[in-house]
């Protein structure tokens, strides 16, 4: 067996049902994991549920703001899998850009409820699980906004960077319990909203020559793919650590 398998590993995913969280869902149960579709939108999980049509899946329902809603879903996944061997904490959400002294409050909770205080219910009530069993990976999806800032997006970076910390602090607390706690850190994605906002670039220049790979954005599969490496046996010796993953251009390097 391949160390990038995943074979009968239980992975919990947040925002399962998003434009990147499919992508996830479908790599991991090609590794041979045992998937947990979680998200606020049931009826979305249940069509993703459906057209993934896989027995090695389980449908749940959380709010990741909720402690005690992410605490049911622990119960109900080691009731029903016996245990919890990979979290991703890929739900999250933005907003419209705006200026520091245009965000109001109650948007400025929101990116730190979606962004922050979920992926920290759902590290903790996993993590309790995984000490239990001394052993698990978590994966938090944090982004380049939260390493170098994003103009207009002060409450969504300072979210990300809070991620980021949290990913930090983790590894350090729960070596000792043999969990791995990595952080990956996206630019643009090419998901099919980003695709729909016209927010990617074209393949082509104004001269109809194609634009080096490297210079467009990454899509889904890329993460779901760094996500599989960490998830997987190749990763043991990792944690602690942030990894990046964005176009070569100027706006999505750090020293910019």
């Amino acid at each position: 067996m391949s160390k990038f398998d995943l074979k009968n590993k239980v992975a919990v995913i947040t925002g399962a049902a998003g434009g990147i969280g499919t992508f996830l869902s479908r790599e991991f149960l090609s590794a041979g994991a045992k998937v947990v579709l979680t998200s606020r939108d049931l009826d979305k999980l249940n069509t993703l549920a459906k057209e993934l049509n896989s027995k090695n899946t389980l449908v749940v329902e959380m709010d990741i703001i909720d402690p005690e809603s992410v605490g049911a879903m622990v119960k109900k996944v080691t009731e029903h899998f016996g245990r919890i061997d990979i979290l991703i904490n890929n739900a999250g959400g933005g907003a419209m850009p705006k200026l520091p002294e245009e965000i109001p409050f109650e948007e400025w909770k929101r990116m730190i409820d979606v962004n922050l205080t979920g992926a920290f219910n759902c590290c903790i009530a996993v993590g309790k699980q995984m000490i239990k069993q001394a052993s698990g990976k978590i994966i938090n999806v944090s982004s380049t906004a939260g390493t170098k800032g994003n103009p207009g997006m002060l409450h969504y970076s300072a979210a990300k960077a809070g991620l980021i910390s949290i990913t930090n602090n983790l590894a350090y607390s729960w070596a000792q319990h043999n969990i791995c706690i990595n952080a990956i850190a996206p630019g643009l994605i090419s998901t099919p909203a980003m695709i729909k906002w016209g927010a990617i670039p074209p393949s082509v220049d104004e001269d109809g020559n194609e634009v080096p790979r490297l210079s467009l954005p990454p899509g889904p599969i890329d993460v779901a793919n760094m996500c599989r490496f960490l998830a997987s046996e190749a990763s043991d010796m990792i944690t602690g650590e942030i990894i990046p993953i964005r176009a070569w251009n100027p706006t999505e390097r750090f020293w910019t």
